[in-house]
């Protein structure tokens, strides 16, 4: 099967792991493995899947497996004056 085919296939089962989410359907565990089989079979699926789509396998591991991934806040390492003072040296800074 071509990889569009594949694309195809990862977006239906997507779509029906979201209607299993919003019941509660039993089905959710069969339709992670699924998903997970055909990304492991076709890794090239997962740079293809939306920010949506993602999302979506998310929930339902969240769901299935009752934990929740906490969003990262990245935190700069850098003091507030030394891109200022960066910026006033210029190219002497280096």
């Amino acid at each position: 099967m071509s990889t569009v085919g594949m694309g195809f296939e990862l977006k239906e089962k997507v779509a029906a792991l979201q209607a299993c989410i919003l019941d509660q359907h039993p089905k959710i565990p069969t339709l992670l493995r699924e998903i997970w089989t055909t990304l492991k079979q076709y890794p090239e699926n997962v740079t293809l899947a939306t920010e949506e789509e993602i999302a979506i396998i998310v929930s339902g591991l969240e769901f299935q497996t009752k934990t929740f991934l906490a969003e990262s806040t990245i935190k700069s390492a850098k003091k507030p004056g030394t891109v200022a003072a960066l910026k006033s040296k210029g190219a002497d800074a280096f």
